[in-house]
């Protein structure tokens, strides 16, 4: 397949959409595992991931099944790529069930390539149950959410002690630098002063008020339990298509830190019951978008036969929910706006996804799910 040729990516919707990124292409490959002697000559590309914001798939070589991801250098640059890189590393070393990520023969395990840059993992193991998944569909099961809780869990344990600073990454990142300020509309006004493509797309709008309508009246009980909160580096996209799974339902492989940072646990939990318990695209088609709350619980249990949780995480898990998604959603924003130019995607992730999620939260469904876990019982 050339580089040019068209691929299918899962977009912002229910349906398949044009990817932004051409597919990967076999002589970009040949040439790229020119920095990579040890992994032999291509023989096919088998797969190409449906993923959005990189162009990926599994490869065949004379030496084996890899896996490549390639991103464009306004997304990625090898410096960027390598911070999630050394965590991953950290990770294996301390025994969770991670892809190793390849060196070159730099000794980098990022390459840049035109205006590309690439990297090259070991093929996880594990069974792909949900490679066709889109982002905010559910867990097949109870057992699959209860296993997925054990295994974060586990991966919180695994990097308690890595200690790097926060990504230095320009754009698609989720963390909370903004909504763990204490003024974060003053936060995010500096944010989009800073950043040409936020800007642009903002201001035509009346984001502001907006924001102050929606966001701050989550933010005050939020902000006294951020403070309180440790550090750590977490994975921050925890979703079932983003784990592989052993014939007895449990997490075989973690993959894909591309939105890694450092935050701390209860924000990647927050994370996990947003991005798998709360059939978002229903929105879209006027559904009810009601919280599956067994699979929270079951996310719940399992997390916390590994790491105990109180009645005070409970409490700011309820109050996090809301506002979890908002640093993201804003990076969203100017990707879609900056870096690809589509002013009908920055709006999908502007009005459905960063408005459209707080308004949900302030109605009778979010309530429920925020009710619930407030009373939650442990």
């Amino acid at each position: 397949m050339s580089l040019n040729a068209v691929r299918t990516a899962h977009g912002l919707g229910l349906d398949p959409v044009a990817a932004d990124w051409p597919a990967l292409g076999e002589s970009d490959i040949e040439y790229l595992l020119l920095d990579y002697p040890n992994l032999g000559h291509l023989q096919a590309v088998q797969w190409h991931s449906p993923r959005p914001f990189s162009a990926a798939g599994l490869i065949t070589t004379s030496t084996g099944r890899l896996f490549v991801k390639r991103h464009h250098q306004r997304v990625r640059q090898v410096a960027w790529l390598e911070e999630e890189h050394r965590l991953i590393a950290h990770l294996q070393r301390q025994g969770a069930p991670v892809a190793a990520v390849l060196t070159n023969r730099h000794g980098h395990t990022a390459t840049a390539q035109g205006p590309w840059t690439y990297e090259i993992h070991q093929v996880a193991q594990g069974l792909d149950l949900y490679r066709d998944a889109l982002s905010w569909s559910p867990f097949q099961s109870p057992r699959h959410a209860l296993a997925a809780g054990q295994a974060l869990a586990r991966l919180h344990d695994a990097a308690r002690s890595y200690t790097a600073a926060p990504r230095q990454t320009a754009v698609l990142l989720a963390n909370a630098r903004l909504i763990g300020q204490p003024s974060p509309l003053k936060a995010i006004t500096t944010a989009v002063n800073n950043n040409q493509a936020l800007k642009a797309y903002l201001a035509d709008k009346d984001w502001q008020a907006q924001l102050k309508e929606w966001l701050l009246p989550f933010h005050a009980p939020l902000l006294p339990l951020l403070q309180q909160q440790a550090p750590l580096w977490t994975h921050n996209d925890w979703h079932a298509s983003n784990l592989l799974w052993g014939d007895d339902g449990s997490v075989a492989s973690v993959l894909d830190f591309g939105l890694a940072d450092r935050t701390f646990a209860l924000y990647d939990l927050a994370t996990a019951i947003e991005r798998n318990a709360v059939p978002w695209l229903e929105l879209r088609s006027d559904g009810p978008a009601a919280a599956d709350l067994d699979s929270v619980d079951a996310l719940l249990a399992g997390y916390q036969q590994v790491r105990p949780l109180t009645l005070s995480d409970l409490q700011t898990l309820s109050a996090l929910l809301p506002l979890v998604h908002v640093d993201f959603a804003l990076s969203e924003v100017a990707y879609y706006q900056g870096v690809v130019g589509s002013n009908s995607s920055a709006d999908e992730a502007y009005h459905a996804y960063l408005l459209g999620h707080l308004r949900w939260f302030a109605g009778a469904q979010g309530q429920r799910l925020l009710t619930h876990l407030h009373r939650g019982r442990l």
